[in-house]
């Protein structure tokens, strides 16, 4: 249990900088005491008023402690005073600390649809999506499909349906994500109403799918493939945490 193993925290924790973050860098969590690649942990910094900082990134100065990339293991390494003596030091860390970590994975995740959005990756509108999932069942040209979270529940099934009929055979899964709003989706992709889009292949997407999985897995607790696990097994995988809100209408 993550509680048994958090009161052990080694000299080696902290690492020497956000330039020693080579991509395939193996830390060990603070907490568990596992080691694992940063791809599945967050690194922490001391800010300049002694408080832990989320460096998302894995970019911020000074050296970092890391922590399983999930809500829970945050919330218990909070609990457990796990910053303070790994840091050996005085150092803040609020309750708010894992809303705070899950706050900037979400806007990590809406800057780079932002970006694809710019690249002209992304297609939006009812019809515009439809079609370019038709064109997915002729060539791999779709990575994802959004919905927002408050769209009307009878024009995502209709999508839903569309993908699954298109991409019949095809050996690419397309992701479906629903987790962020409409408001949330028209201020990334900066138009208005955008209730529907189409993720379309690119190096932006790719990047945008990833930290969206990072974000489902701090949600959840599960790595990205154990996210889709329970997902239909017909050419599109989810990689949404559980999300609620109201139907709003498709367009």
């Amino acid at each position: 249990m993550l509680a048994e193993v958090a009161d052990i925290v080694q000299d080696n924790d902290l690492d020497r900088g956000a330039t020693s973050v080579a991509p395939g860098t193996e830390r060990t969590c603070a907490l568990t005491r596992k080691l694992k690649p940063v791809s599945e942990l967050i690194r922490f910094v001391v800010g300049p008023a002694g408080e832990a900082v989320p460096d998302i990134k894995r970019k911020l100065p000074g050296r970092g402690l890391w922590i399983d990339a999930t809500r829970a293991a945050v919330e218990e390494a909070v609990k457990r005073n796990v910053f303070a003596r790994g840091f050996k030091r005085d150092v803040k860390a609020g309750r708010d600390l894992a809303a705070q970590t899950e706050q900037l994975l979400e806007s990590a995740a809406l800057d780079a649809l932002a970006i694809a959005g710019k690249a002209g990756l992304v297609t939006g509108g009812f019809a515009k999506v439809e079609a370019a999932l038709g064109q997915a069942a002729r060539h791999d040209g779709v990575l994802g499909l959004i919905h927002a979270s408050d769209a009307a529940a009878d024009g995502k099934r209709k999508l839903d349906g569309a993908l699954r009929r298109n991409r019949d055979g095809k050996s690419r899964e397309i992701a479906i994500i629903d987790i962020f709003s409409g408001r949330q989706l028209d201020l990334a992709l900066n138009r208005p109403n955008v209730v529907h889009a189409a993720l379309l292949a690119g190096p932006g997407s790719e990047t945008f799918l990833a930290r969206v999985a990072r974000l489902a897995r701090f949600r959840t607790g599960n790595s990205p493939d154990a996210v889709s696990a329970d997902a239909p097994t017909d050419g599109a995988r989810d990689v949404n945490a559980p999300t609620g809100g109201a139907q709003g209408t498709s367009s």
